[in-house]
């Protein structure tokens, strides 16, 4: 293993794969270096924003049940008219489409000035928790100026390593899929921005398999979800209580039976309404009881059942899938629980010109991809050097120490999230020479005080009903750093 610190020669050609957020942002800070050749953006959809692309239907979703296969081939699209989509295709053709976790009714979980890019505002000009349609639309004006450089409804379907010029690079084959013309080119280096909400995880929990059989479509997951009204007057069963569940959740108690059974495995802080008559909560699910008696029953960890259940809607989360990348050695996925061979969530420790943008979870996304894409377009540019490869390794070795080889090793808690990026930023601010590039701001002390009480925004917002479009900032419901600051003068 390598002891010496790790230059990367400087790329001339660069792949993105995916045009979310992520994606965007990687475009957006490589293009600021000045010294790139070519930039490509691979997208398969017929338009940016990724996972914030709505759409109403999810004609013949299906998914396994149980799920716990994350080593998935290329997604297949289905294929609209622009009728059921959010960008309708004028020329009358029919568009790919992909679907994605986003529900009718969505807002976000964060309050517009935490989840704004740093150098566009705008974002505070809408509700303080924007719903998801106006959030694509902010992505879509953000993104307009990198727009030239995506090749939209092209899928990458693999990725290979190669020698060109006598230098080592990636063959990236896509696929036109209006065409279905396939197509290789050579690239120094490869950014993944295609996110991690494709691969549902639907957990094998005893007897999951007989009763799925014996009460087809009474099992579904969240990733299908659009409106509450197909629950109206069933007894619903949601199991998982991450921000999306506990919305979902509380959404179907509007219109299903009372109370909403909540199945979780640990507590929430992100708890949406301060009435909570609409649910009842039980610890998780141990066993699907037999389907001969008929009963629709599960038993929980505490030894209770719950019997009758019209729905179980499933919010257990998504699998890490990156199936075009699975001829590259070592494999970045096994479990699918995490990204493995990775440096800091970002850079693989063997092959540091494949990065990975938003990785992490729980994070403040957007800002998060900023700071990692001002590391990776001064490392590509030769501008700023990695660690060793043992250092790397070690990094990789004691965070599995301290997290475990799960979930949890890309999960940054409360404050983490904010440490992260502001770690991203200082570590671009040592690339030289200096006065090159885009480097965004760190967090300040006003953000880190805001996110410590994110759960507490939101719940009041909720709380003011189909007012809550009108608030725009957080001093409306009575939380002001700047108060807050002149009570606690001294004890900061």
């Amino acid at each position: 293993m390598s002891v010496c610190a790790v230059t990367v020669k400087r790329v001339k050609r660069i792949a993105i794969v995916g045009a979310g957020p992520a994606g965007i942002s990687a475009a957006k800070h490589l293009i600021a270096e000045g010294c790139f050749d070519t930039i490509d953006i691979f997208e398969q959809r017929a338009c940016l924003g990724g996972v914030w692309n709505y759409y109403p239907h999810t004609p013949s979703y299906h998914i396994e049940v149980p799920q716990t296969n994350p080593h998935q081939p290329p997604e297949e699209p289905y294929w609209s008219n622009g009728k059921d989509c959010g960008a309708p295709a004028k020329d009358g053709k029919s568009r790919p489409i992909f679907i994605t976790p986003m529900y009718d009714r969505l807002e976000s979980n964060l309050p517009h000035f935490l989840m704004k890019y740093s150098d566009d505002p705008s974002l505070e000009d809408l509700p303080l928790f924007a719903p998801h349609e106006l959030v694509l639309q902010y992505l879509n004006n953000y993104g307009s100026e990198i727009r030239h450089l995506v090749k939209f409804q092209t899928q990458v379907y693999d990725v290979r390593q190669v020698s060109h010029d006598e230098r080592e690079g990636w063959l990236v084959c896509s696929k036109n899929l209006i065409s279905n013309k396939t197509n290789e080119e050579f690239y120094n280096a490869v950014a993944v921005a295609s996110g991690h909400y494709s691969v549902p995880t639907l957990p094998d929990i005893p007897g999951i398999k007989q009763w799925n059989e014996a009460y087809p479509r009474v099992i579904t997951h969240s990733k299908s979800y659009r409106s509450p009204d197909i629950f109206a007057g069933q007894k619903v069963m949601i199991i998982g209580n991450s921000a999306s569940g506990l919305d979902i959740a509380a959404q179907i108690g509007s219109v299903s039976k009372l109370p909403v059974i909540v199945s979780r495995r640990s507590e929430n802080s992100l708890s949406l309404k301060s009435n909570t008559d609409w649910k009842v909560e039980r610890p998780e699910i141990i066993e699907f009881l037999s389907p001969a008696d008929d009963t629709r029953a599960v038993k929980f960890a505490d030894g209770t059942t719950e019997s009758r259940i019209d729905r179980a809607v499933f919010c257990t989360g998504y699998y890490f899938s990156f199936p075009f990348l699975s001829s590259v050695k070592p494999s970045f996925t096994t479990t699918g629980e995490r990204v493995e061979n990775l440096y800091k969530h970002l850079f693989s420790i063997d092959h540091p010109t494949i990065a990975f943008l938003g990785v992490p979870t729980k994070i403040v996304p957007f800002r998060t991809c900023e700071g990692q894409a001002a590391v990776i377009a001064q490392v590509w540019s030769s501008r700023l050097n990695l660690p060793t490869k043992l250092k790397m390794k070690e990094w990789e070795v004691q965070r599995i120490a301290d997290r475990g080889e799960g979930k949890r090793f890309h999960e940054l808690r409360l404050l983490e999230d904010l440490a992260y990026h502001n770690e991203m930023v200082d570590w671009a601010k040592e690339a030289s020479p200096t006065g090159v590039g885009r480097i965004p701001p760190k967090w300040s002390k006003k953000d880190e005080w805001t996110r410590c009480r994110v759960g507490a925004i939101k719940a009041a917002y909720m709380e003011r009903g189909e007012a809550r479009s009108s608030v725009r900032s957080m001093e409306e419901l009575g939380f002001s750093y700047g108060d807050w600051l002149e009570a606690n003068i001294g004890f900061e």
